[in-house]
């Protein structure tokens, strides 16, 4: 039997993180290479450390004899990545960090099973599984506890970018208990913040600082007395970013999806192009799981996408409504799978992905945001509801 009544805790990371600095770089490259060529293979990782960042993975492009000319803009890329994020520390400044660039040409015997030849539909850049996840408990269709640790964050960084709160820096990690009554959520527990900040100050001053900005992004009635604050801890937090700790692409993988609250099939997202199933297919997912929430025929809905390399259909498709569904799961299978081309050439061109749409992913999640004109999260559209419903 479902609970209805209990504690979950979700966690975000904001912009500055090492491993999302890596995650912007990482994406930053894929968007520049895909701006040149539409068709780009990329898969591009990123590791940062003290006054260092080293860029790795491989690139096949439509006309492979221009990668030497556009790994040329590399070094560019990346410290406009880390100017836009704020850091000018000593041991992490974007001027002065070393920059190392070993991108190569993409292994042919991946790009065979890939690129669509002949009578062969281009099949999955790899095997895996993927997941997506949509709920009615906030209007994003996301879990409450993930949609605002994002929030929260997101508004630290507005007010830190523009001057109202210069003594605050780039590196945060914020995170919330939410108490769910009936299975909905109706306020936190507990809210822990850790920020850094660029002048002297103890916890109780940053907590001063910060949280009239929580208050004002959580929903009204949902701090109360009771809530416990948990704000920088562990006192002071001036060395932040890939100085303090190392950073990796692809190291936050829940906080980028759905906080804990659904499945996640392990593949993480930023740095790959869309014929990578990891990236492509959770988006997929989510588009689906999405509509079938807004039509109405579940308040919950989990989607799972499954693929092996080289080969273009999935391998299967699978719906559960968490014991909220209006329709069969059954159903909602077979009419996700009559609604949308689920090849990777499928999802690409339903969702227009083949764009440099994904720098703006790499932090505060790549779900639950609002579609943007350019094509940004197209995946977040809910206009597949009528096909859905015609196709039930």
């Amino acid at each position: 039997m479902a609970r209805n009544n209990y504690t979950f805790t979700s966690e975000s990371v904001s912009e500055g993180h090492p491993d999302k600095v890596c995650d912007r770089i990482s994406d930053a490259v894929l968007d520049a290479l895909l701006a040149e060529d539409p068709m780009a293979r990329v898969a591009a990782e990123t590791f940062a450390t003290t006054n260092r960042v080293v860029i790795g993975g491989e690139v096949g492009l439509t006309d492979q004899d221009k990668l030497h000319e556009y790994m040329g803009k590399i070094d560019e890329i990346a410290r406009a990545c880390i100017k836009d994020i704020g850091y000018t520390q000593d041991k992490f400044h974007w001027e002065t960090c070393e920059i190392t660039n070993l991108l190569h040409e993409q292994s042919a015997h991946i790009a065979q099973g890939v690129t669509g030849q002949d009578d062969r539909d281009e099949g999955a850049g790899d095997q895996g599984i993927m997941f997506g996840y949509a709920t009615t408990e906030t209007d994003a269709l996301m879990p409450a506890p993930i949609q605002y640790s994002h929030a929260i964050l997101r508004r630290l960084a507005e007010v830190r970018k523009s001057g109202a709160e210069p003594a605050l820096g780039p590196d945060a990690k914020s995170q919330l208990s939410v108490i769910y009554e009936g299975a909905k959520p109706v306020g936190v527990s507990s809210i822990v913040l850790s920020t850094q900040h660029l002048v002297k100050m103890n916890s109780d001053e940053v907590r001063e600082l910060v949280e009239p900005y929580i208050r004002e992004t959580l929903p009204d009635g949902w701090i109360t007395d009771a809530t416990e604050w948990h704000v920088n801890p562990t006192g002071e937090f001036m060395i932040g970013g890939p100085d303090g700790d190392a950073g990796l692409t692809g190291r936050k993988i829940i906080v980028d999806t759905y906080g804990g609250a659904a499945p996640h099939g392990g593949g993480a997202f930023s740095g790959k192009d869309p014929t990578k199933v990891d990236r492509s297919a959770a988006y997929a997912a989510r588009y689906l799981a999405k509509n079938v929430v807004a039509a109405g025929m579940a308040e919950r809905c989990t989607i799972q996408l499954s693929y092996a390399i080289g080969v273009a259909k999935p391998l299967s498709i699978y719906a559960d409504t968490h014991g909220t569904g209006n329709v069969e799961a059954s159903d909602i299978e077979k009419a996700v799978a009559a609604s949308m081309d689920l090849t990777p050439r499928g999802i690409r061109e339903h969702l227009e992905l083949s764009k440099p749409i994904y720098q703006r992913t790499a932090a505060y999640g790549h779900f639950g945001r609002a579609p943007e004109a350019d094509g940004g999260f197209s995946w977040e559209k809910a206009d597949l509801v009528d096909v859905l419903k015609k196709a039930i």
